[in-house]
């Protein structure tokens, strides 16, 4: 099927389809990482937000409650980081095209 201007939509959903394809194996490549409580702990997650690792310095043991808040910002600020750049190299993919909702 040939849209206004020539394009055909068969072509143009391969090249989306390659495109997605492209975009999560950066993805699963991507590492970010996050501190909370000044570094007391540390999490480090890919670009897929699954949790790689979780380091956390001994002294936190002893206030188990302050710990489990410092672990869920930690890893709340990476899935943060992570949407970040997935929209920011997802709108360098498309030239800037800003598809409402996508991301």
């Amino acid at each position: 099927m040939k849209l206004p201007g020539g394009m055909n939509l068969q072509q143009m959903m391969k090249q989306a389809q390659k495109m997605q394809e492209q975009m999560m194996k950066e993805m699963e490549t991507l590492r970010v990482d996050s501190t909370a409580g000044g570094g007391i702990v540390r999490v480090e997650m890919n670009g897929l937000k699954e949790v790689l690792s979780v380091k956390i310095e001994p002294e936190a043991a002893s206030d188990i409650e302050m710990l489990q808040d410092l672990i869920m910002a930690a890893i709340n600020e990476c899935g943060r980081k992570v949407d970040e750049t997935a929209s920011n190299r997802l709108g360098g993919a498309l030239g800037g095209l800003n598809i409402p909702g996508l991301m």
